[in-house]
């Protein structure tokens, strides 16, 4: 999602800013269009006309939240940089604020975009930590973005939002160490069910 400029740009911010503003001050309950456009000095029309209703306004507020401020910390090596950035995304989505934000960016997406831009900030940060081993001259194994995705970042949202107990640093270990040592290739990741490489007990 390319981010506005000019007055677009500072529009953004003042009733991004009222979101939060209003839900920390009063709750969830507080938030209506124009209680959110009167908090940042615009009018109603002006939210309409931009994001439609309030709930694709919550899911923009969600994806600008969610998108990583700043790229996967740099350990020295492609496990232990993989297993730390995996760690860090659990903690941060399991998180009751993490869930909210999952929630509310696939509520107000009735075309798909902003789930697609989340993915791809999760996508990004694998590609800098491939990247980064790469240039460090690591052996790589035969794994790519899209295996850390379907192998390490899929189970992990999918038991944040259906099956939340039991989501522990060890499960986020154990998916990077599986989809290091057991990399699905390309040609037959479409044959192979995400959860079968990946077996784990609780």
């Amino acid at each position: 999602m390319a981010r506005p400029g000019g007055r677009s740009a500072r529009v953004q911010e003042a009733v991004h800013a009222a979101v939060r503003e209003l839900e920390a001050e009063q709750g969830r309950a507080s938030l209506t269009v124009p209680a959110v456009a009167a908090r940042a000095g615009v009018t109603p029309s002006t939210v309409y006309r931009r994001w439609g209703d309030l709930h694709e306004l919550l899911s923009d507020v969600a994806v600008e939240r969610l998108r990583p401020e700043e790229p996967p910390a740099d350990h020295g090596s492609l496990h232990t940089d993989l297993e730390s950035w995996a760690r860090q995304f659990l903690d941060e989505m399991k998180s009751s604020s993490g869930r909210a934000y999952i929630r509310d960016a696939l509520l107000g997406d009735p075309d798909g975009s902003n789930a697609g831009q989340c993915s791809a900030y999760a996508a990004d940060q694998i590609e800098v930590i491939l990247a980064r081993a790469r240039g460090r001259g690591e052996t790589v194994p035969d794994v790519d973005v899209e295996a850390v995705v379907d192998h390490v970042v899929a189970p992990m949202m999918y038991r944040i939002l259906f099956r939340p107990g039991q989501l522990t640093v060890s499960y986020a270990d154990h998916l990077v160490r599986a989809v290091l040592t057991s990399p699905v290739s390309p040609d037959r990741r479409s044959e192979t069910p995400a959860s079968s490489p990946l077996p784990y007990r609780r």
